[in-house]
């Protein structure tokens, strides 16, 4: 299982990489292994301000729907439009053109609670 050092992870199994004001979000490998097939990502939170922790969007495989965590607060500035027609680049891709939002970053302080790859490997045991 793939965990790029450069990025930051949560314990809801989000990775996060910072590039300057703007933080990019997606799900881990480890995250679309255990839900299986995506057929849908639902998020409509595009120009508001969210909360660390809050949802802000859902992903639905096959056989289940599960949330999406804000890493960080901050307004959600843009989504990966190519998700609409094409949801299974979260799986083929979950690193690269599967990310999900761009944030534009509030709060600074809190990229420190988050996990590093390390870390983030040892939660989930690979």
């Amino acid at each position: 299982m793939n965990f790029p050092s450069e990025l930051k992870y949560t314990k809801d199994h989000e990775w996060i990489r910072v590039e300057g004001d703007l933080a990019i979000v997606g799900i881990t490998e480890f995250a679309q292994r255990e839900l299986g097939d995506i057929v849908y990502v639902d998020i409509n939170t595009v120009g508001e301000d969210v909360k660390k922790e809050d949802v802000f969007g859902t992903v639905e495989a096959v056989k289940t729907v599960s949330d999406l965590f804000m890493p960080l607060s901050g307004r959600i500035a843009e989504f990966n439009k190519k998700l609409d027609t094409n949801p299974e680049l979260v799986n083929s891709d979950p690193y690269g053109e599967g990310w999900m939002v761009k944030i534009e970053i509030s709060e600074n302080g809190d990229l420190d609670g988050l996990l590093s790859a390390e870390e983030y490997q040892a939660q989930v045991g690979a």
